[in-house]
């Protein structure tokens, strides 16, 4: 099979590349980079420029992932512009490449977050959920998915994956709360209630490839554990397989008066429930989150 990947370079991405490659499958990748796609992604990976780059090659399945990270650095208008293009406008350029092609691709996977969800509370959130609270990110995921939607008038199956928090000791989320919880100095985020949908690794790249495999598989599913935990939580669990305390909040105020709008994304939550890859016969290797974090950093 050929896959063309956007967003390859990135965490999923390279560990998708990795997967796939050993599964003989022939990889394309679209980066502004190229030239470090064989490095990042693996040996035997392609990079391209441009979708014409591709030629009259034909492509089986398309993985869009790409997009700037959206908790990097404040909402400044120039920053919210940036992440719609990274994401709206990218899959708008491979929509209408898409149009274009007299051999289509048969399937689409795109990105998605449970952001799309906003800030949930208390509510469960399975894929048949509607918004809860409306902010710049579920404007964002939404306007996403709508766009990627598209692709079904085009014969084209569409596959949309709501991320939670993906667990890793290659990068994500993960790296940027170590250093603070080695030092001891981690702890809960305002009052530790919101809600953490989170995923190894391992198991967010097993579930694009059963969706990528699985025929029947189409439109949103939520890429998390069964069961998500409360900040804190999270936090005291972190902490005890780093073996450090967990004692130091991280003040809703303060958090709102250094990152503005961007604190909702650590202030809220999602309580959401992965219903659909369930019902599909996904199978999580990790369910449990000390089991998880373990895995991931405790041997690190």
């Amino acid at each position: 099979m050929h896959i063309l990947l956007t967003g390859g370079t990135g965490l999923i991405g390279r560990h998708l590349c990795k997967h796939w490659s050993a599964q003989g499958h022939q990889l394309t990748v679209w980066s502004r980079r190229p030239a470090t796609v064989a490095k990042l992604c693996g040996a035997g990976v392609h990079g391209i420029a441009t979708l014409d780059d591709l030629g009259v090659q034909p492509v089986d399945a398309v993985i869009n992932l790409a997009g700037a990270p959206i908790a990097d650095r404040p909402w400044t208008r120039a920053r919210k512009a940036l992440l719609w293009e990274s994401r709206i406008g990218l899959t708008e350029q491979l929509l209408a490449w898409l149009e274009r092609l007299e051999q289509k691709p048969s399937v689409l996977i795109s990105g998605s977050a449970v952001g799309w969800y906003g800030d949930g509370g208390e509510r469960e959130l399975n894929e048949e959920a509607q918004p809860v609270n409306e902010d710049f990110a579920s404007h964002l995921c939404d306007a996403w998915e709508e766009t990627a939607q598209r692709a079904e008038a085009l014969g084209i199956r569409v596959v949309l994956v709501r991320t939670g928090l993906v667990l890793s000791s290659h990068g994500g989320f993960l790296q940027r709360l170590l250093p603070p919880f080695k030092l001891g100095l981690g702890g809960p985020i305002g009052n530790g209630r919101q809600w953490m949908p989170w995923i190894h690794l391992q198991d967010q790249i097993a579930l694009i490839d059963f969706l990528l495999n699985r025929v029947d598989a189409k439109g949103p599913y939520n890429a998390c554990a069964p069961h998500p935990v409360r900040n804190r939580e999270f936090a005291k669990m972190l902490a005890a397989v780093l073996h450090r305390p967990a004692f130091m909040p991280m003040p809703a105020l303060a958090l709102r008066t250094l990152l503005g709008e961007l604190s909702v994304l650590l202030l809220g939550g999602q309580r959401a429930q992965p219903a659909r890859l369930q019902a599909a016969g996904f199978s999580f290797r990790f369910t449990d989150l000390h089991a998880a974090l373990e895995d991931v950093v405790g041997r690190h």
